[in-house]
């Protein structure tokens, strides 16, 4: 696997790219702005997804520790979970992986989690009150992973700490070079627009857009949590980040919207389960129902709900993934 360095830090090359950016006309018409479409969702196959940027840092410093397997977190339809997972198994590292389900494992696995399973993760499945501790949990299954000879690496949930926030930066200097040789002329975008799970993400963007002067502000959707939290977790891994790379300005404004994140963690309501379907027939863009498809019936929402938004010209990064839209297969029964 080949690679190379960021802010002097190694660098691995797993996201196929330069991803496209893409405009779709009757989607434009539909939400009411000059919209734009990152597909971050098209970075790999199995490991695709906003979360395989991240990864190119991770398990290069993982590789620089010569760690032999990778511990992380996240719910039992993880996107984060599944892209380590497989980019592990590419790599030849072993995979351990903390997975909240209160339904623990019943049933055969679908989606992401057979995707990860596939790839030869081992699953521990905790219950969601567990999850509330699950720094100490990982950090335990570290020094187990010690106990038996190994060399364990620890990554945050979501990759969402300083280091993994650095490959959304990289992210803005593709688009910055796309816009500069097939958006000429256009001018930066008033916004990007994201999903928003556990903060890195957004944290690598607003940095990014202002290094790159791609954007005046992120607007990034919650779907988990509110305002609140995710304002702490987004300026304190930017904090981390440009102590990591000092080279990077103060980033644009960042602007938390927890209005679209319905009734709780993976669950949409009846309108987002329809607009996702909607979407998907003017564009052929497949949004999930878990991150993706709340941000976009968000930023709909707030267009609809304030004419000043009409017009303005916003970036959206499909942060992905198909498996998660198929993992939910029975929420859509009733709308296609």
């Amino acid at each position: 696997m080949s690679g190379e360095r960021t802010a002097n830090r190694p660098r691995l090359r797993l996201v196929h790219g330069p991803t496209p950016i893409v405009g779709h006309a009757r989607l434009r018409e539909r939400i009411g702005v000059d919209l734009w479409i990152k597909r971050d969702d098209m970075t790999g196959s199995a490991a695709s997804g906003n979360k395989l940027r991240k990864l190119e840092l991770l398990l290069a410093d993982a590789r620089a520790q010569q760690a032999d397997t990778v511990v992380t977190c996240g719910a039992l339809q993880s996107n984060h979970a599944r892209a380590t997972a497989v980019a592990c198994a590419s790599l030849g590292l072993h995979s351990e992986l903390v997975l909240w389900s209160d339904e623990g494992l019943e049933g055969a696995p679908s989606g992401n989690l057979l995707l990860s399973r596939m790839a030869g993760a081992r699953v521990h499945v905790i219950t969601r009150d567990e999850y509330r501790d699950r720094h100490a949990i990982m950090q335990e299954l570290a020094a187990e992973i010690e106990r038996r000879g190994g060399r364990p690496y620890v990554i945050p949930e979501g990759g969402s700490n300083g280091l993994g926030a650095l490959g959304y930066v990289q992210a803005m200097r593709e688009v910055s070079e796309q816009m500069r040789l097939h958006l000429a002329g256009q001018g930066k975008f008033d916004l990007v627009a994201v999903a928003c799970g556990s903060g890195g993400t957004a944290a690598g963007l607003a940095l990014g857009a202002a290094a790159f002067d791609v954007a005046t502000e992120v607007r990034a959707f919650a779907v988990c949590n509110d305002t609140a939290y995710f304002e702490r977790e987004i300026a304190a891994i930017m904090a981390q980040a440009r102590e990591l790379d000092s080279s990077l300005p103060a980033p644009v404004r960042v602007t938390v919207d927890d209005s679209a994140k319905g009734p709780s963690y993976g669950v949409a309501t009846p309108q987002q389960l329809r607009f996702m379907v909607e979407v998907a027939r003017l564009s052929g863009v497949v949004l999930d129902p878990v991150y993706t498809g709340k941000a976009m019936c968000g930023l709909a929402d707030v267009v609809r709900k304030d004419g000043a938004w009409i017009g303005k010209r916003v970036l959206f990064v499909h942060t992905g993934s198909v498996a998660a839209a198929l993992a939910h297969g029975d929420d859509f029964k009733a709308y296609v």
